[in-house]
């Protein structure tokens, strides 16, 4: 038989029980170690990745990063050979690949000397289109749907948040580096004749270290939100997985328990809160140096 909801104030259960018996501090304590388990990581994941892929896009742009054409055309013979005699997808992308090269490559009038061209990489293309892929669709709407056909594993969330959030943190640090490559110190790295990888690594990575720190409270925030509201409708985590917002699930079994609204929203209310507080922090700290 099914146990009834107990109010807050009693000896054995403070903050009270829901509907299975459950302690709802327990509940809290088990919620927040998901929220450390899930969320936090997910949202670092997300920052260094977004960063890194903006930051390559503001550096490199559509011309700065090239590649032999030689290994291109290499890549349409090995594509047109798997194409035609063993049809494969891979074959197939291979030659469409290497097509698209050689027709470049061609283009320019530098097929007799194809081994010495270099091929121009649209890095900040290709970035700008994933970001216009991932934003086009309500992340609410794409973290559920993608959630609904998975497993429920807390890898499986962590995955799909970091991959599907990432944006943020990349729009936000490539408008940045897009500023940092103008600096002058860039461009005397650049006459120097410094590699790419050694200016980006010594010299733009670290400029970019007040940026992404005040990204990362905002990316944790958002990513409670994003997990509480998954476990709220019941999908993304393993049934036996704890969390806050399962805890606030479990309120529309009783609408007269009012303390499993109340306890579970005021940690997710309190955790923003700090989050944002530490980011106002951190930026009157950086505003200073």
């Amino acid at each position: 038989m099914q146990a009834l909801a107990q109010p807050p104030g009693q000896k054995a259960h403070w903050l009270g029980t829901d509907p299975q018996g459950r302690d709802v501090l327990a509940g809290l304590l088990y919620g927040a170690s998901t929220v450390c388990l899930v969320s936090v990581p997910a949202a670092i994941a997300a920052t260094l990745l977004g960063s890194f892929l903006g930051s390559l896009a503001g550096y490199y742009g559509n011309r700065r990063l090239t590649i032999p054409a030689g290994p291109v055309l290499v890549l349409a013979a090995a594509g047109l050979f798997l194409f035609f005699f063993r049809i494969t997808l891979t074959g197939l992308l291979l030659a469409l690949f290497g097509g698209v090269g050689a027709w470049l490559v061609a283009r320019r009038g530098l097929a007799a000397g194809a081994r010495a061209a270099q091929w121009p990489v649209p890095v900040d293309k290709g970035v700008l289109l994933l970001i216009a892929l991932l934003t086009s669709i309500p992340r609410l709407v794409l973290v559920l749907a993608i959630a609904a056909v998975q497993q429920p594993s807390i890898f499986a969330m962590l995955c799909i948040l970091s991959l599907t959030y990432w944006p943020v943190s990349a729009q936000l640090v490539r408008a940045e580096m897009l500023r940092i490559r103008q600096l002058p110190y860039i461009e005397a790295a650049q006459a120097l004749g410094v590699p790419s990888w050694q200016i980006l690594v010594r010299h733009a990575f670290p400029a970019l270290r007040n940026t992404i720190g005040g990204l990362l409270p905002l990316s944790v925030a958002a990513l409670i939100g994003l997990e509480t509201t998954l476990s709220f409708l019941g999908v993304g985590l393993p049934p036996q997985i704890a969390s806050w917002g399962r805890l606030l699930a479990t309120s529309r079994q009783d609408f007269t328990a009012w303390w499993l609204i109340l306890f579970p929203a005021s940690a997710i209310l309190l955790t923003v809160l700090a989050l944002r507080q530490l980011l106002f922090s951190f930026s009157k700290q950086t505003t200073r140096q």
